[in-house]
């Protein structure tokens, strides 16, 4: 049977990474998981009880296309929370998670052979999805000296759209407020759209990290419920988008997915109320980062930079390789610890980088790292 050239997408290769560490712990060895983007916590406690409560009440049908009313009014709550932005809950959509945002934004936005620039190295989806809907993705290639983050004098013209990320994935730097504001009006000055993707809000650290909803309504912006909320699993995230573009988004997500999986929906609007134990997870992250910042150097891996938010290190190891990803699968056999190369997020660059994770507990992290000196040491 035929195949369409809209699928021949490329691997996810840390979900590749994962799968060999499935493998290696089916195996017998004990590996620490410094690859995948996953916080180690659960989903809140307040969100865990939340869903047991209502499923002895209720079937858990469908709900509305664009989310339980519930949720996205508490939602909108929380742009007043954070950012002190009064937020119409009825420019809220509930997504079955970022991804399904990613595909309700590109086919809202974007017409077949429209060119959509992104930053590299970026979240790889990004490339896959525009690819799988006949969309041209114009990969920006990032500056060392710009934090690896787009500046208006990198944006090409012709675009259709433009997308980022702050903080972004692998890097975890973040826009401040101008630079922000600078890549908004670019885009908007040769007409391209703007999306930001924000799910990587409320992990931040020296800093709140700053939402396009700040700068204009005129923007599209997803987040999700899987890195600050600990929900990865659940499937549930959101986008805000103009007043005018919110039926055109219903009659896809009606048509693409009915609706956000209701289940996830009761666990969301509970965990938007459960920001204790949320800051306490974000503790965990705080330390490690710093055992990252000061481990990894002593480990061999000294050419990184610090992350702003999100729970991701990417190291430069050009010193080291140049196949990232043949060095992740020695570090793997040989250390126990699973890294992700960075071919991921930058084909032109990624075979000289590698993204840590610490989205793990602390004792795993300073596992992880005493793992990579002691391999480190026995290379030199």
């Amino acid at each position: 049977m035929r195949n369409s050239s809209r699928s021949e997408v490329d691997p996810f290769i840390v979900m590749d990474v994962m799968e060999a560490a499935r493998q290696a712990e089916e195996a017998g060895q004990h590996i620490i998981h410094m690859e995948v983007g996953q916080p180690g916590t659960p989903a809140p406690k307040g969100a865990q009880q939340a869903v047991a409560r209502e499923m002895a009440k209720q079937a858990m049908g469908y709900t509305v296309a664009l989310g339980l009313p519930a949720l996205r009014e508490r939602i909108a709550r929380l742009y007043k929370d954070w950012y002190n932005l009064d937020l119409d809950p009825g420019r809220v959509i509930v997504t079955s998670g970022s991804s399904g945002a990613f595909l309700l934004a590109f086919t809202a936005l974007f017409d077949a052979g429209d060119r959509v620039g992104i930053g590299a190295p970026g979240y790889p989806s990004y490339r896959q999805i525009l690819k799988a809907l006949s969309l041209k993705p114009v990969v920006i290639e990032t500056r060392a000296e710009n934090r690896l983050q787009p500046t208006p004098d990198d944006i090409p013209a012709g675009l259709a759209g433009l997308m980022v990320a702050s903080p972004a994935n692998p890097t975890g730097t973040m826009l401040d407020r101008p630079a922000l504001a600078a890549l908004v009006e670019r885009a908007h000055a040769q007409g391209a759209a703007f999306i930001s993707d924000e799910i990587y809000h409320g992990i931040e650290y020296d800093r709140k990290a700053v939402s396009a909803l700040e700068i204009s309504d005129d923007v599209y912006v997803i987040n999700s419920f899987s890195k600050y909320f600990s929900m990865t699993g659940w499937r549930v995230g959101w986008m805000v988008v103009p007043e005018s573009h919110v039926r055109t988004v219903e009659r896809l997500a009606q048509n693409m997915f009915i609706c956000p999986p209701h289940v996830s929906q009761i666990a969301a609007l509970a965990a938007l109320d459960c920001g204790a134990e949320l800051d306490q997870n974000l503790a965990v992250y705080t330390e490690n980062r710093r055992l990252m910042m000061d481990g990894l150097p002593i480990a061999g891996f000294g050419n990184i930079a610090p992350p702003d938010g999100a729970f991701y290190v990417y190291a430069d190891v050009s010193d080291l390789t140049d196949d990232s990803r043949a060095f992740a699968a020695e570090i793997l056999e040989q250390a126990g610890v699973a890294v992700t190369p960075g071919l991921d997020f930058d084909e032109a660059r990624g075979h000289q980088t590698l993204r840590f994770s610490y989205a793990r507990s602390t004792p795993d992290i300073r596992e992880g790292l005493a793992r990579l000196k002691t391999f480190m040491d026995s290379r030199r």
